[in-house]
């Protein structure tokens, strides 16, 4: 069997054997159904899926989404079963399909880690899920999880800077970032280090290098400046203090979700987990998992397919 999360940006499939990510922008035509046949082989023609590609504004609206990749992935694993954020498996395309991604997760993990807050760092957004709270989470739309703050829309690639900062230091002087699309979180956690040029796996802003020089030159023109203007510490110092307001946020809002859902531990996977593991005392599920905990909703919505005989 084949678990497979259907995400806007990342198609991600995990089987007995491997864990596949493809940049999958559906936004921009992104070939689905083609990078989907890369993986059906005669021992591997079930699928258990979760998505949240449905979303994306190429869709008119959700439902549109969602028939969309239910009909892609049928074309290529008929017998496929969805799961949705009632906590089960569907056969065709149904609202409940809609960004449940998360819920597999927290399906998977809650029987593990029964008394934790589930923190998932992606590409895109960050999920802080109350493990214990499990019964709740049933039914819960993004945008009631936006207000619960258990998503936040920031993640390690593909978050543009002005969402976070308004100004920025340069040589001590606060400075007003340009709301223009130059550089993305990305471009930070490459400079810093957090990630290597091979984990930058969505496009870049200005559709050139993944190398720490051109990440540098797409800091410097969010303060409307090329790096010659500003140097390469000025630089740097958007990048840190861009990575200081992200981390706050999201470690901010884990410790509250544990306090609200008296919860004693912390548990963190994603592209980020090892990032936050000291500043929250959490546990890296990458070192419990391996590099399944990458891509946690495909591994999960197999492993719950599989628990609870659905196929």
């Amino acid at each position: 069997m084949i678990g497979i999360d259907v995400g806007g940006a990342n198609l991600k499939l995990v089987d007995d054997t491997d864990i596949i990510i493809h940049y999958c922008p559906l936004w921009k035509g992104a070939p689905l159904v083609s990078l989907l046949e890369k993986h059906r082989t005669q021992s591997n023609n079930l699928a258990a899926v979760v998505m949240s590609g449905e979303l994306a504004d190429c869709f008119r609206e959700k439902s549109e989404g969602i028939s969309f990749i239910v009909r892609s992935v049928k074309k290529v694993f008929p017998n496929a079963k969805f799961y949705g954020t009632d906590g089960l498996f569907h056969n065709d395309a149904v609202p409940q399909l809609a960004a449940a991604n998360w819920l597999a997760s927290a399906d998977y993990l809650r029987t593990i880690y029964p008394d934790a807050v589930l923190l998932d760092v992606g590409s895109t957004t960050t999920d802080i899920i109350p493990l214990s709270l499990f019964s709740n989470l049933k039914g819960l739309t993004d945008i009631k999880r936006l207000q619960k703050g258990y998503l936040i829309y920031t993640g390690l690639l593909r978050t543009s800077i002005p969402t976070l900062l308004r100004t920025v230091t340069i040589d001590g002087i606060p400075t007003p970032l340009s709301s223009e699309f130059f550089a993305i979180s990305a471009d930070v956690h490459l400079v810093l280090s957090h990630i290597k040029p091979n984990q930058y796996s969505c496009d870049t802003p200005d559709q050139k290098g993944k190398t720490k020089i051109s990440a540098l030159r797409r800091l410097a023109r969010v303060v409307c400046a090329d790096l010659d203007e500003i140097g390469k510490q000025n630089a740097l110092g958007i990048a840190d203090q861009f990575w200081q307001a992200q981390r706050n946020v999201i470690c901010d809002q884990v410790r509250k979700v544990m306090l609200d859902s008296n919860s004693s531990k912390v548990i963190i996977s994603g592209i980020g987990s090892e990032l936050f593991v000291n500043d929250l005392d959490g546990i890296d599920l990458s070192e419990k998992l391996g590099q399944v905990a990458n891509a946690l909703p495909a591994f999960a919505v197999k492993e719950v397919a599989l628990r609870d005989h659905i196929l």
